[in-house]
């Protein structure tokens, strides 16, 4: 009768499209005979053991008998070259992978493992597969633990990581399977669209994508646009502005939106900033650009906060990534944002940059015919990988009963009081011996709690983006007999807490005293990061117990929710609120945040899958141009082209053609999003006029991007008729065909300084209140 119940409520969830509806039942009806397969696959040599996975190469698709083969032989892999033999439930995460789910499987369950067989599976199709994570860490780490099982199954690997060189990655992205984070494939695949020689693309067409820790991969990182950059020449900070701006106070000479994203001058600002600036007035068309840089300036003085937005190390300003926790390598604001961040904290100035390219993470991964993905918590953001990424999600049960205890939250009415709680709970149970983990908002709160911590004499360990290098080691440790880690965001971590620490010795005695003990320090914008950090606790059935502390005057509650409701009271000497009101008003402002989030990535996906469409379309182009003749024959009927011939050969001639051309389709592209940039951050001014932004934008964005191929081609004329032509062909640099020195990456949030945007999120947000149960 309760096999009957399951199945009968698994086909329920099916026929209503709930989240986590995927049937596994035909996978697990496969497990025994996978199980039988094991003595004979035993027997088998190494070579022999290799040479039975190759014969799956002959087949196009893998059916029932494939993947029963499939999933023994990658468990007697493991068995042999990592002495761990797959759990049943590991097998049934491969077959849901092969199949193009998103599996939850829990932390701690083995989804390392079954995304690799899931790899080899794909490869063993003749299909080249990426799999991507959140960091390079994880991609190394990852790609070099599965090497030999990859290696028992006949299948190559690879890995890229910010470290190598172009070469080194080519050689990567040959392998049959390619670890890499999200950010790195992403930048390989925009810096191959710049490339002017075919035989410098490093990355062949994409064909599988799975994803490990999807929904930070594909919810999280999806709000962020993967944006390459060109140096053009230093930036110029504007100092005398920074320097008045820092003497501003808030409420007097600036005010700030609840959301904290846009700050303007009150008259009072204004008139200090102008009369500082020299009697300049700022609202005059003289004064535009010194408004420009005044607002810019105080963008970085109000609303970016060292320790939290970015570190000050080494001289240099290094950005946070805040869905990580980590240092964002690489990457700087645009706008001028970037110098003024650098010129309010008083370091040199670095190059300033043009955009070359942009990607979405929604567009990479729509380049993949075939994707999947594993995470601890899919099914929270189930909805929206149905909506933007057509995925279904899969959940497998765990290999033992999760035994947990996850406490009720404990509110306070400040901040002060939650602080001085925390510290008495970790000190509570640190005497008892049970490890602690502590989970953190910011950089600069887990250093505020470590220094109270070290005041108490409990000291701990902290994790966060000044030292995340050595996360793995630390993160290792963190279940250790007396142990207390302080951490940043735990998502995307990826290295499991093991009870008695990396080795276990002290496993039974940590167990027996209930094992590890998480503390969240506030709820996050998401319930889904709650869940990932009550998940570092109860590993693979293990006890442990979680437990978050919140205040109503968290900045959750503030941004999202901030009109409390009356009445709500709190004991007076420890400030501790009771009330079961307080809760649901803290719940209700994680759910207006996630709305937010989810309306950020609906917004950005309305504006780019036109881009998107046009981007493909060029893209054709561009590689026409690439690997034909196309772009000497476009220029053949130049007067200049024969006296090129005549002068350094025709195969010279034409790489001479390709370069001009797609320079100048290159530098096209660039202009037409800067132009659409404008076009949106200024699009909210039509609906005034009763007309709908998205419509706008399309109607002035197709017009213009029609103009582009005719303008490459007279553009390029125009660049080989004024060239000189000596001996030794054209000086295209001369000529003004000159190409980024160096390229970086952009971290740019949808539409910062998006005026109209902003107020559609303030509308999101109040409709959410409204609605508020």
């Amino acid at each position: 009768m309760p096999a009957l119940i399951s199945r009968m409520g698994k086909r329920l969830r099916k026929l209503i499209e709930r989240p986590g509806s995927v049937e596994l039942t035909k996978y697990e009806a496969l497990l025994p005979d996978i199980e039988a397969l094991e003595p004979e696959l035993e027997a088998l040599s190494d070579a022999e053991l290799t040479e039975r996975a190759g014969k799956l190469r002959l087949e196009a698709e893998l059916g029932d008998p494939q993947l029963v083969e499939l999933c023994a032989l990658g468990r007697e892999a493991a068995r042999r070259a990592l002495d761990e033999r797959a759990f049943d439930v590991q097998l049934l995460g491969t077959m849901g992978l092969l199949s193009g789910h998103v599996v939850q499987m829990q932390t701690g369950e083995g989804k390392t493992l079954a995304g690799a067989l899931a790899a080899a599976g794909y490869a063993l199709q003749g299909k080249r597969v990426h799999v991507i994570s959140v960091n390079d860490y994880l991609a190394r780490r990852d790609g070099e633990w599965m090497k030999p099982v990859y290696d028992l199954l006949g299948v190559t690997v690879g890995w890229v990581d910010g470290s190598l060189t172009r070469e080194e990655r080519r050689v990567a992205y040959d392998a049959e399977v390619t670890y890499g984070a999200v950010s790195e494939i992403g930048f390989d695949m925009l810096r191959d669209r710049l490339v002017t020689r075919a035989e410098d693309v490093v990355q062949p067409a994409p064909e599988v994508a799975i994803i490990d820790e999807a929904d930070s991969v594909l919810v999280d990182e999806a709000r962020v646009p993967l944006v390459m950059a060109g140096s053009v020449d230093q930036a110029i900070a504007d100092t005398e502005v920074a320097n008045v701006v820092r003497r501003l106070r808030l409420g007097l000479h600036y005010e700030t939106d609840t959301d904290g994203r846009n700050a303007w001058l009150t008259t009072a600002g204004a008139s200090v900033v102008e009369k500082a600036l020299g009697g300049v007035d700022l609202y005059s068309e003289s004064g535009s650009e010194r408004l420009a840089a005044v607002n810019v300036a105080l963008h970085a003085h109000a609303l970016l906060t060292r320790d939290v937005d970015y570190l000050v190390r080494d001289g240099k300003v290094e950005l946070i990534n805040a869905s990580r926790g980590r240092v964002a390598e690489l990457q700087r604001w645009p706008d001028g944002l970037q110098a003024a961040v650098e010129a309010k904290e008083q370091v040199a100035p670095t190059d300033r940059g043009e955009i070359l390219d942009s990607i979405t993470v929604q567009a990479l991964i729509a380049r993949y015919p075939q994707v999947a993905g594993m995470t601890g918590t899919a099914v929270a953001v189930a909805e929206q990988l149905r909506e933007f990424y057509q995925l279904e999600v899969a959940v497998i049960p765990p290999n033992k009963p999760n035994v947990r205890e996850d406490l009720d939250d404990r509110i306070f009415a400040s901040p002060s009081h939650k602080l001085r709680a925390i510290v008495k709970e970790i000190r509570e149970v640190h005497e008892t011996g049970r490890p602690i983990l502590v989970g953190t908002q910011d950089v600069a709160e887990s250093e505020e709690l470590a220094e109270k911590l070290a005041k108490a004499d409990l000291p701990c360990v902290v994790l966060n983006a000044r030292n995340d290098a050595e996360e793995a080691a630390i993160i290792a440790e963190a279940g250790k007999y007396g142990a207390i880690t302080v951490s940043t965001q735990m998502a995307g971590r990826g290295t499991d807490i093991r009870l008695g620490g990396a080795d276990g010795k002290d496993r039974e005695r940590v167990a027996e005293l209930g094992g590890l003990h998480v503390i969240g320090t506030a709820r996050y914008p998401s319930s889904r990061l709650d869940g990932q950090l009550r998940g570092r606790s109860g590993r693979q059935g293990d006890p442990g117990s979680a437990v978050f502390f919140a205040s109503l005057n968290d900045e959750l509650v503030t941004s999202n929710a901030p009109d409390v409701p009356d009445g709500i009271s709190a004991d007076e000497e420890t400030g501790e609120i009771t009330d079961p009101a307080a809760k649901r008003h803290i719940d209700h402002a994680q759910r207006v945040a996630e709305g937010v989030d989810l309306e950020i990535h609906r917004n950005t996906w309305r504006y780019t899958r036109l881009i998107e469409h046009q981007r493909r379309e060029l893209l054709e182009y561009r590689d026409e141009l690439l690997r034909t003749d196309a772009a000497a024959e476009t220029l053949a009927g130049e007067k200049r082209y024969d006296e090129l011939t005549e002068k350094v050969g025709e195969e010279k001639a034409k790489q001479v053609c390709r370069e001009i051309m797609l320079y100048h389709l290159d530098q096209m592209w660039s202009d037409h999003l800067a132009f659409l940039t404008d076009v949106r951050e200024s699009i909210h001014l039509r609906a005034l006029a009763r007309e709908t932004p998205l419509d706008e934008f399309h109607r002035i964005a197709i017009p213009e991007f029609r103009k582009i191929v005719p303008a490459i081609k007279e553009r390029s004329a125009e660049t080989l008729a004024d060239a000189e032509i000596g001996d030794d062909g054209i000086d295209l640099a001369a000529s003004g065909v000159r190409r980024a020195s160096s390229t970086w990456t952009y971290l740019v949030h949808d539409a910062p300084f998006d005026a109209g945007f902003e107020e559609t999120l303030r509308q999101v947000r109040s409709l959410l209140r409204r609605k508020k149960n």
